[in-house]
């Protein structure tokens, strides 16, 4: 279990934490010089069944309240310490807050200095401190006065053994879901130990690393090996959540990693700047406009933004927020968090993070409150399926993992799970039914209103039916429908199983004559208007009549009025497929000399195999599809 203190400057938190553990937490010059805490300080103690008792205290000076939140961010157990001379102050009060912000719900109040007040003024004192927590979960939190700088024990071996009870207590009802989950870990300390190299330490939040595991430094996402661990200040061979833990890193130098970096499983995070939050105002706080500057408090990271309420925030109350950030950010959905004014002087709120990848559009549509009112009932405990009925085009396997900081997902009845070439997607059964239908009505309604063309292409067709679906969804969604006959494909044109163009015997006749034409001129065939010229016919004939063809597979239209004979066509295909497995990748002008064509068709035959599927563009090069039907050819 992981002990932090909250409370005011000089209410006596480090003196409470060297009685507890015999440890100076004040290991700064300028802190032993000053008499106050400006660092985090780390201490630990063994309990009487073997385990250790990690002990986090954080500095209580105005100025400060940022390291007091990174401090605060992973621990299990808040003791609230106030001064009895002083009685609640106002870093009391902002401590307490944050505490309450962050989701810590196991305390206890700790009134120090007791020795300095007579029985009114301690009872005074106490009065104070149940007035301030009446409305907070702590409420109920146990009460005990200590004089932590006396040579006797005055009080604290009743909180010492209160500690050990409720870290008992702990240590049985800890679920163990959380190390079941993606390995993150909050960075809040980085050093170089001589002899070792890079260490950091900080709260594991999930998850479980062993030495010898390969994970990544985030943001930055630097790959890293753990060559050693310690937790809890002992040696160990793994670390697991709720720990408190120290890797030494092999693959890191320590001036690339910093305070509020995480450590974590590759697979936990994706840089972010822009998320959506439930936020809860608190008491007292002023209306926040969009756009409002904030200093934003999450694991161990401090960092500033813009908030924009989605919704009218009140104080006092909840809403739905987006916050865009200046630096990258790494999240988890159900992370919490804190947020301070622009002068970083008042803790104005906090909450839950939701959406870790939000969008800058459509962010107040009803279709965007529904699907963050799904991840809210994800995170209280009710699974995916509210996202997935929120989602018609599925989500990616990575995200959904991302989403739930857990690679293990177990997906409910009714969905199905589509492989693409780059992604995998989850969807419900019904919603992958409504895509297949409306597709096939789509084409349905192409033939019914343009019935002498052979079909759109799988691009067109797209845009008429889904626009916004993701490209391996929909390629996976046509490879469907044709594998089972439901619709055909012909080259890069798609047409339901009855639909045919048939040619008259005059428009046969006339195809006679073009095809010998075409196919004469291999690589540079004639032109629609230069055909139309030879054979002394109207352009418009000579196009009707190439694009029934086309439906018939014997010629392919590579651009505009170009039309290619098919064994031609096949023959572009080869070439592409040999200069790929050659190069890795095709160049346009390696293909353009192959052809000995000039460079520009050579980039129109490219973009008609972009088209069709045989190849995908990266940058300036192609590669071939792996599910490409030209890939032997």
């Amino acid at each position: 279990m992981i002990v932090g203190t909250a409370g005011h400057i000089d209410h006596g938190k480090t003196t409470l934490i060297r009685a507890l553990t015999g440890v100076d937490t004040d290991r700064l010059k300028e802190e032993k010089a000053r008499g106050i805490s400006i660092e985090l300080g780390y201490a630990y103690a063994p309990v009487s069944n073997g385990e250790v008792l990690g002990f986090v205290d954080v500095p209580g000076h105005e100025r400060l309240v940022h390291t007091m939140a990174a401090g605060a961010c992973g621990i299990d157990f808040a003791l609230l310490v106030i001064a009895a001379d002083d009685g609640v102050m106002p870093q009391t009060r902002e401590h307490a807050a944050i505490l309450q912000l962050l989701g810590i719900e196991r305390g206890a109040v700790v009134l120090t200095k007791v020795d300095r007040v007579d029985a009114a003024r301690l009872k005074c004192a106490e009065a104070e401190v149940r007035a301030l927590l009446a409305s907070t979960v702590f409420r109920e939190a146990p009460l005990f006065r200590v004089n932590a700088a006396a040579e006797a024990d005055v009080g604290t071996g009743q909180l010492k053994a209160y500690l050990e009870a409720s870290a008992a207590a702990f240590d049985r009802a800890r679920p163990l879901a959380r190390d079941s989950r993606l390995f993150r870990l909050a960075i809040d300390r980085v050093f170089t130990l001589s002899g070792h190299g890079t260490v950091v330490a900080g709260t594991v939040f999930s998850g479980t690393v062993t030495a010898g595991d390969r994970v990544a430094v985030f943001p930055s996402n630097i790959p890293v090996r753990v060559r050693s661990i310690h937790a809890q200040n002992r040696p160990v061979e793994a670390g697991h959540s709720g720990e408190r833990c120290a890797l030494t890193l092999v693959g890191v130098e320590t001036s690339d990693v910093k305070r509020g970096d995480w450590l974590a499983d590759e697979r936990a995070f994706a840089a972010t700047s822009r998320i959506d939050v439930r936020l809860e105002l608190l008491t007292g706080t002023g209306p926040l406009k969009p756009g409002s500057p904030v200093h934003f408090h999450h694991g161990a990271a401090h960092l500033t933004a813009r908030l924009s309420p989605l919704e009218t925030a009140v104080c006092g109350a909840s809403c739905h927020a987006q916050i865009v950030f200046e630096t990258p950010i790494c999240a988890v959905a159900g992370d919490r968090f804190v947020i301070r004014d622009a002068q970083a002087l008042h803790t104005l709120g906090g909450g839950i993070i939701l959406d870790p990848y939000a969008p800058a559009r459509k962010r107040k549509s009803a279709q965007r409150r529904g699907y963050l009112d799904a991840v809210e009932q994800m995170i209280s405990g009710q699974g995916v399926m509210p996202l997935l009925q929120q989602a018609p085009y599925g989500i990616t396997c990575s995200e959904l993992t991302r989403l739930c900081g857990n690679a293990a997902i177990r997906l409910p009845e009714g969905t199905v799970t589509i492989a693409g070439a780059r992604e995998r997607y989850v969807l419900l059964t019904s919603a992958w039914r409504g895509l297949r239908d409306r597709t096939v009505e789509a084409l349905r309604q192409f033939h019914v209103q343009c019935p002498e063309e052979p079909g759109p292409d799988t691009g067109r067709l797209r845009r008429i039916a889904f626009p916004l679906l993701p490209d391996d969804t929909w390629r996976c969604l046509i490879s469907e429908l044709v594998g089972e006959g439901t619709v055909v494909r012909n080259g890069p044109w798609v047409h339901m199983p009855g639909h045919a163009v048939t040619l008259s015997p005059a428009e046969q006749s006339l195809a006679g004559k073009l095809q010998p034409l075409i196919a004469a001129g291999r690589f540079n065939p004639p032109w629609v208007r230069d055909l139309a010229d030879t054979l002394k016919v109207p352009e418009d004939r000579v196009r009707q009549v190439l694009c029934k063809e086309v439906t018939q597979g014997v010629v392919y239209q590579v651009v505009h009025d170009l039309f290619y004979d098919s064994q031609c066509v096949n023959e572009l295909a080869t070439v592409v497929t040999r200069l790929a497995h050659e190069h890795g990748a095709v160049q346009a002008a390696d293909y353009r000399d192959a052809l000995g064509l000039g460079r520009k068709r050579a980039i129109q035959i490219l973009e008609f195999f972009d088209r069709v599927g045989h190849t995908r563009r990266i940058r300036d090069s192609r590669v071939v599809r792996s599910d490409s039907s030209w890939r032997s050819a």
